[in-house]
This record gives C-alpha cells, sequence and structure tokens, in this order.
C-alpha cells in the first residue's frame, strides 16, 4: 500500500480509503468483520463511515459493526483513522421532531457522543459534514467543534458534497476564530464519467489545503466493466448505470471505455481507480467492496501505472469540463 498525507496536514493515510456503506445494508456483521481484517493486511488504514448508514430504521448500524470490530482488540483502533460523518437525520424513522439532523451546536453534539457510542472508541479522526448546512451560521458550527476538539472527542473536520465557495468561506471564517484549523478534507462525487468538481471543488480544496476523497469512482459501477458483466451473464446494471446504459450515446461512450481498456489488458474497475490517483489533489478514493474479492481488485489498482497514451485516451472517451471559469465563461 501507498501512503499520502491528509491534505495540509501530518495526518499519513493510505491512497484507498475503505468505504463502509454496504455494512450491513448488503453486507451481514461477520463478513464486514472479514473485510475490515482485509483491508488492514493490505495496508489501508483509512476507514470511511457515516452516522446515517444502515438507513431507515437500521440507521447506525454501520458504525455498530465498526464498533463491534474494534472491541475484538489487536490493536483495531490504533491502526485505523477512523471517518465518520454527520448531518442526516437521526431521529426515529418517521418522527419529524427537531434538532435531530443537520449541523446545529444541539446536534453534533449530541451526534459525537451518539457515534462514539456505537463506533466504541473515545474520539473519531476525522469528523465529516455531510451536507451543507444552509441555516446554521458557520461561527456556530466552528464554536461546536472547538468543543469537540478540546474535549478530544475528534481530531480534525472535513466537509463532504461542499462547493467550492463553502470549502472557501467555511476555512475564512475558521481562520477568522483562531480556533481549529478549519476543513482539511473534501468528501466529493468525482470519477472519470463525473468530472464536474474540477471546475470549482477542487481547485478550491487544493488552494486552503484539504485532502480530496473521491466518493462513487466507479459511477455507481458504470466503470467496471458494466456491459462486458451483462453479456457475460453476471450481474445486471441498476440505478444510475441502468438508467445511463439506456442512453444508446452513453452506452457507446461506455463500451468505447471498455474496448479501450481491453486492448491494453486492464480491468475497467482498476483503471477508473488507477486514474483518480493520477489526478492532482486527491488523497485516495474511497471503494466501498461487499467482498473480499472486490476488495483486493481495488488494492491492485494502486499500483497500476497509466501510460501517458492511455491517460489521453481516457481523456477523449470522457473529456473533462476544465477549469472555471473558462469552463463556462470563455
Amino acid at each position: 500500500m501507498k501512503y499520502t498525507q491528509l491534505g495540509r496536514t501530518g495526518l499519513e493515510v493510505s491512497r484507498l480509503v475503505l468505504g463502509t456503506m454496504n455494512f450491513g445494508p448488503q453486507t451481514d456483521e461477520a463478513d464486514s468483520h472479514t473485510i475490515m481484517d482485509a483491508a488492514l493486511d493490505a495496508g489501508i488504514n483509512f476507514f470511511d463511515t457515516a452516522n446515517v448508514y444502515g438507513w431507515g430504521e437500521n440507521k447506525g448500524r454501520t458504525e455498530s459493526i465498526i464498533g463491534t470490530w474494534f472491541a475484538q482488540g489487536g490493536d483495531r483502533r490504533d491502526k485505523v483513522v477512523l471517518a465518520t460523518k454527520v448531518y442526516g437525520n437521526m431521529g426515529p424513522e418517521g418522527d419529524a421532531w427537531p434538532n435531530h439532523h443537520k449541523l446545529s451546536a444541539l446536534n453534533i453534539r449530541r451526534a459525537v457522543d451518539a457515534s462514539l457510542k456505537r463506533l466504541q472508541t473515545d474520539h473519531i479522526d476525522v469528523y465529516q459534514f455531510h451536507h451543507v448546512d444552509r441555516q446554521t451560521p458557520l461561527d456556530e458550527i466552528w464554536q461546536a467543534i472547538d468543543v469537540l476538539v478540546q474535549q478530544g472527542k475528534i481530531l480534525y473536520v472535513g466537509s463532504s458534497n461542499f462547493p467550492g465557495y463553502k470549502i472557501a468561506q467555511a476555512n475564512e471564517i475558521a481562520a477568522r476564530r483562531g480556533g481549529t484549523i478549519g476543513l482539511v478534507s473534501e468528501q466529493c462525487l468525482y470519477n472519470l464519467a463525473e468530472r464536474r468538481a474540477e471546475m470549482e471543488v477542487i481547485p478550491a480544496a487544493r488552494e486552503y489545503g484539504l485532502g480530496v476523497i473521491p466518493w462513487s469512482p466507479l459511477h455507481g459501477g458504470l466503470l467496471g466493466g458494466v456491459i462486458r458483466k451483462q453479456t457475460e451473464g453476471g450481474r445486471r446494471a441498476s440505478g444510475r448505470a441502468a438508467e445511463t446504459l439506456a442512453d444508446p450515446k452513453s452506452r457507446a461512450q461506455i463500451q468505447s471505455y471498455e474496448d479501450l481498456l481491453d486492448k491494453h489488458g486492464i480491468e475497467p474497475g482498476e483503471a477508473a481507480l488507477a486514474w483518480l490517483l493520477t489526478r492532482p489533489g486527491v488523497t485516495g478514493p474511497i471503494v466501498g467492496p461487499r467482498t473480499a474479492d472486490q476488495l483486493a481488485s481495488a488494492v491492485r489498482a494502486v499500483d497500476l501505472e497509466l501510460s501517458e497514451e492511455l491517460l489521453a485516451s481516457l481523456d477523449e472517451i470522457f473529456p473533462g469540463p476544465g477549469p472555471s471559469p473558462e469552463a463556462f465563461a470563455w
């Protein structure tokens, strides 16, 4: 495994991030523990989760699965850089009672304590805002974070799904307050097929020293050899991938992508991850394996070298928007 620093911090993290969103809904507790053990064995030390994972009436289940894994000992907690998120409604399902979601000081305090209990740990390494809160002032958010840092409950703070201007605004206000060091990471939708983050989000993150952590690196399975798998009778595309393939132009684009990688003898999913690892500002993509075999495939991508010729061909198939303002002005 290869490692890098998370943004401008001294924190060393693996170039792959273990995403745990499938733990509980799609992968049972025993298999989830097996995957986490395999991730550590492969050198992955950066684990990402969220308080709402498990979803619906089972929200919080994913954090609980990680907590029971930590409880097995063997230095599991000490070896992991643990990231979780706050924003989603954690109140009883169907209960519209206020203050169980978003980023008020009250909810942040409540959510941290609940996550710590489920995770069976005394601190969270990277506490991430899962979404922009358009109602809560950033001064209130940072005040709550300052208290939690002083209490030792969290160490660093990151954002997720923030636009570029909010990254700038959040860090400028943090600097003015003189408390925490501000946001140190941004978790955003970014992959070969979805490159809008290159316009403003990634430039803002790099300007303010945030590590970029792309989620959905295979774009919902679209970049994982979906057409070939269908042809071979494997798992059929669903969700975003199925909708995309229903469009003839988009299907032709994905077919060109798979044909190109077949010519080079490279697995599509591994190429998509390797491409992200070449992108400026990227710390590491989040991989969310449902099985140990999927994890092993992701790990191989770290050592995969993509030639300049192949990178240029990928750009031809999936051209990026370019930086702003040129991307939308002139």
